[in-house]
């Protein structure tokens, strides 16, 4: 299987690029080449960027989906989304300067193409 974190990062990336954010898949890129050059893979980003805040989720999304597998083969994509949040208010991360409305929105997005990478287009999303 492909890496679905960057399948699904940089797939969010191209989403939420905007023309005041165009640099936003360059970001991606530069957080998944340190995601993968880090010693500790199961380390969350610092994410100081949009960029590392959207790998950030897609690690996060994936490890929730693969966890949840391991007790229904195709978890409910609402149930991997509470989860995600649940756990991203228990990090201690610092976070962009993104209103509340605009960091859902990169939260739901990332985590729909993760999960589409991992399993194929999840229907009824935006």
């Amino acid at each position: 299987m492909a890496d679905p974190i960057g399948l699904g990062a940089r797939s969010a990336a191209q989403r939420l690029a905007t023309p005041n954010n165009l640099d936003l898949p360059t970001d991606v890129e530069a957080a998944l080449h340190a995601r993968e050059t880090t010693t500790r893979p199961d380390q969350y980003l610092d994410p100081i960027s949009l960029g590392a805040l959207i790998v950030s989720v897609a690690s996060l999304a994936w490890t929730v989906y693969s966890d949840l597998r391991k007790q229904t083969p195709r978890p409910h994509h609402d149930v991997i989304t509470r989860h995600v949040r649940i756990r991203l208010g228990q990090a201690e991360m610092s976070q962009p300067a993104l209103s509340s409305a605009d960091r859902d929105r990169y939260i739901d997005i990332t985590i729909e193409e993760t999960l589409n990478a991992a399993q194929g287009p999840v229907s009824g999303q935006n």
